[in-house]
């Protein structure tokens, strides 16, 4: 039969490294590629083989609403956005007449290049953004055949930017409550040395807890990642862990300070700023855990980018910066094969995720202060010591005898 003649129809990408998937910049790059065509008898006719290279952002969720004791409906939200539209004919007819073509293999290269501002690849719960080239061959008397390549694009995103270089600071406080006793107050500061990181950097966080209720506390951070969909002036959110660092019990009364605790960064998707339809954000959280109440939260903006800290940069004098670029330091710290992280719940409970996605009203002052946002701070009550140096930087000059303890 006809059909029979088509041995294989494959999209072939261009890749600097053999066996390993090309990825591309949404900067404008150009993407080779040739598709390959293999046929098993002669005089085969074709109409055309045409090309179509799309790309697109993709959201869509169902939820279900009640409208009476016994009467439901479902309903859906979705929306897209289209990034890559391009066609092209590869091989087509002339005058009229069909190509006839032998058996065996045909290539047809092609190329074109990428739109610039184009959103990172992503795959989530409710939305994706997905990048294809497609291949058509087109027969007389035959269904059309089809071949797909999907490939990755990734935006850049330089961390070595002021914004993203800027440290980041906060403070939060309560009075923690245990039925109708005051137990007291606990509060935390944090700070890190910068907004922007990169996968497999070292976050060294610089906090102090102070207990000053009548029970012990357990201080943890962790990396949280939040992805958003929006249709149809809706949101649908959805949040992860994907690191943890567990601090030691704080007792009654006590203060304990963190000078550089290291939390790594495990392999993740960059942050996804600019789509209409799709957010993935990521933020530093610090949890005070109070027996028998609720946690204190507090929370630090981060990026994840894609472009590393350059070794000297502009701020590579800073503490911090010096733990994110020197990591040898940190193999008795971080475990190579760290656990799994644990899930959203156990870090925060599902009534401070709803206080969190609903906007803050304005009734009080105090409705506000409980909001997302924290006014920032500059410095700590305790700077870290100075670094230790065995070398006397202001030596005695040689020809100062020394003053004799009797004259």
């Amino acid at each position: 039969m006809i059909f029979d003649r088509v041995k294989k129809l494959l999209v072939v990408l261009e890749s600097p490294e053999d066996d390993v998937a090309p990825v591309f910049s949404s900067g404008g790059d150009t993407v080779s590629g040739k598709v390959l065509l293999e046929l098993l008898a002669d005089d085969t006719k074709v109409e055309s083989v045409k090309l179509h290279a799309g790309g697109y952002a993709k959201v869509h969720w169902t939820e279900s609403r009640s409208a009476g004791s016994s009467t439901a409906y479902t309903q859906n939200y979705s929306d897209e956005v289209e990034y890559v539209n391009l066609r092209e004919t590869l091989l087509s007819t002339d005058n009229g007449t069909l190509n006839v073509l032998p058996a065996g293999r045909h290539e047809f290269p092609f190329t074109f290049q990428l739109p610039e501002n184009l959103v990172t690849s992503f795959e989530g719960k409710h939305g994706c953004v997905r990048y294809w080239v497609k291949a058509k061959l087109h027969r007389p008397w035959s269904t059309v055949k089809k071949a797909k390549k999907e490939f990755t694009v990734l935006e850049p995103i330089d961390i070595n930017t002021p914004d993203l270089l800027a440290p980041q600071a906060g403070t939060k406080e309560k009075i923690a409550h245990a039925w109708y006793c005051n137990l007291g107050q606990v509060s935390v500061t944090a700070k890190i040395d910068r907004k922007g990181y990169t996968p497999g950097e070292v976050i060294p966080i610089f906090a102090e807890i102070d207990n000053c209720t009548s029970r012990n506390v357990v201080p943890k951070a962790a990396i949280i990642q939040s992805q958003t969909f929006i249709a149809r002036g809706t949101l649908k959110q959805k949040k992860s862990v994907v690191a943890t660092l567990a601090g030691d019990s704080i007792s009654a009364g006590k203060r304990e300070t963190w000078h550089g605790r290291a939390l790594k960064i495990p392999p993740l998707g960059p942050s996804i700023l600019q789509c209409r339809i799709i957010r993935v954000e990521y933020a530093l959280k610090m949890c005070v855990e109070i027996p028998g109440c609720s946690k204190l939260l507090l929370e630090l903006p981060l990026v994840i980018g894609t472009i590393p800290l350059h070794p000297f940069g502009s701020r590579t004098s800073s503490v911090g910066s010096q733990y994110s670029v020197h990591l040898d330091w940190l193999h008795g710290t971080v475990p190579e094969q760290p656990e799994p992280p644990p899930e959203y719940s156990s870090v925060v409970s599902e009534e401070e995720v709803q206080n969190g996605l609903s906007p803050p009203r304005r009734a009080s002052m105090g409705c506000i202060l409980d909001g997302p946002f924290y006014a920032y701070i500059q410095e700590f009550r305790n700077r870290p010591p100075p670094l230790y140096s065995e070398v006397d930087p202001n030596p005695p000059a040689a020809e100062i005898r020394p003053r004799c303890m009797t004259c």
